[in-house]
């Protein structure tokens, strides 16, 4: 089936109130959505604001008025849909299958289009979304700089200080989330092959991530270490760039088409026949490549093409038998899906099939495990009141499910239910999944 075609707001009735183009909007696709309303419940901020506008169809409702002309982008207007998680839960929700991610994204380009903000505003993202996240030595030298102010003391005193009170709500919120950060001695890149364990059975990329491999380094190289044991020979192409899902739900869809096409050509170049991701938001937006470069005729074959061979790291490894035994883990777990995970790509099933396999370990339930716990990329660094109303409800959930872990799937997850736990002085471990099962599979070589 051809793609959808963007149409343009001067084609159709009211477009004279605004005289510009919609430029993302997918128009056909507002028409999907019936109102029904089978969507409010599963959307957090309506669940804790309970507005109409604060829900997916009044937003749907807000972006088609936009698109019509009928209304302007006022500041409450702005508010309203810049408050969305892009979590995607309404898509799981809906019956008439609404692709609400792609109108939310095509939204929010809009706004950074007619409403850029301050100056500070704009430098600071032109910083961060051109300058930081797609350069690994940039990320370098940030984690270097995070190391020294975290091993000097510096961090402990700024805490104890209350200084962090008289700083922006965005300092702050990025400052609270920091985790300790992995040595230096790790901060180099990974091998870019890496054989198999016994016989090659396949040959993999895998997509290393930006925040991932400079804070959560010790999580891809567990990866490594469970593909390979699982008979894939891992090739991490040294020219693959930041995925571009950031810069795609922060209104900047031309730098992630840009990203998108590197990150095709590496690992096309790499002649592998998958590639694995171990951060849910960066697998959920490969898979969305062939959407994204929908229009670009030299792209749009080849992108969809890469994004069949996408698959998060529980996929591949649910697919194989266990490779060799499995130490056990006396562990209550419970298990807290990434919204682009579970939702997004709909991978729910294998994660909790990995850890029900790993002897001694028990899994509980946690309620309401589908929703949000308020990271949503960048979103608990420009809507810290949300996200952190999103977080507690998460870690009273947690708390009741009498867990000694809480296991997910993806860094911005994992940075802020560590928060969490950390505000609330729970003794409960965040950890992510191939954490947990290179762990197990540790126990077993080294004995009782």
């Amino acid at each position: 089936m051809a793609p959808t075609a963007t149409v343009a707001v001067s084609d159709r009735p009211g477009a004279a109130a605004r005289g510009t183009p919609f430029a993302e909007l997918e128009y056909d696709k507002l028409l999907a959505c019936v109102h029904c309303g089978f969507c409010l419940p599963t959307c957090p901020t309506y669940a804790e604001l309970g507005q109409e506008p604060d829900s997916p169809r009044g937003r749907i409702y807000l972006i088609k008025s936009l698109a019509d002309g009928r209304i302007a982008l006022t500041e409450s207007v702005t508010r309203h849909l810049s408050r969305c998680l892009d979590c995607r839960a309404c898509e799981t929700a809906c019956p008439a299958g609404v692709q609400y991610g792609h109108l939310i994204e095509a939204a929010k380009a809009e706004i950074e289009r007619q409403r850029p903000g301050s100056p500070l505003r704009r430098l600071v993202r032109r910083v961060a979304l051109t300058a930081i996240l797609p350069s690994p030595p940039a990320l370098r030298v940030l984690a270097a700089a995070l190391r020294l102010y975290q091993r000097t003391g510096l961090q402990r005193i700024v805490r104890r200080s209350g200084i962090l009170r008289l700083l922006p709500t965005t300092l702050a919120a990025s400052e609270a989330l920091l985790p300790p950060m992995p040595a230096a001695a790790r901060g180099g890149p990974l091998p870019e092959v890496v054989s198999a364990r016994g016989g090659r059975l396949a040959r993999v990329g895998f997509l290393h991530g930006c925040i991932q491999d400079v804070v959560f380094r010790a999580h891809n190289e567990a990866t490594l270490r469970l593909l390979t044991r699982h008979g894939a020979e891992v090739v991490t192409p040294r020219t693959q760039r930041c995925c571009g899902a950031l810069h795609a739900h922060a209104g900047d869809p031309e730098r992630s088409r840009a990203l998108a096409r590197a990150n095709i050509a590496a690992f096309e170049g790499a002649g592998v026949e998958a590639v694995i991701v171990n951060a849910a938001g960066c697998g959920a937006h490969l898979k969305n490549y062939g959407h994204l470069l929908r229009e670009d005729s030299a792209w749009r074959d080849r992108a969809a093409a890469f994004s069949r061979t996408v698959l998060d790291v529980t996929e591949f490894l649910a697919r194989r038998p266990r490779a060799g035994p499995i130490g056990p883990l006396p562990l209550r777990v419970t298990y807290h899906d990434p919204c682009h995970l579970g939702h997004g790509q709909k991978v729910r099933s294998q994660p909790r099939a990995l850890l029900r396999d790993v002897p001694g370990l028990s899994l509980v339930e946690l309620e309401e495990s589908e929703m949000c716990c308020g990271s949503a990329g960048s979103y608990n660094l420009t809507e810290p009141e949300m996200a952190q109303r999103l977080l507690e409800r998460k870690v009273t959930h947690l708390q009741a499910t009498g867990a000694q872990a809480v296991v997910t799937a993806n860094p911005g997850c994992l940075l802020q239910l560590a928060a969490g736990v950390r505000r609330r002085g729970l003794s409960i471990e965040v950890l992510h999944i191939v954490e947990l099962l290179d762990r197990a599979y540790a126990a077993a070589e080294s004995g009782p």
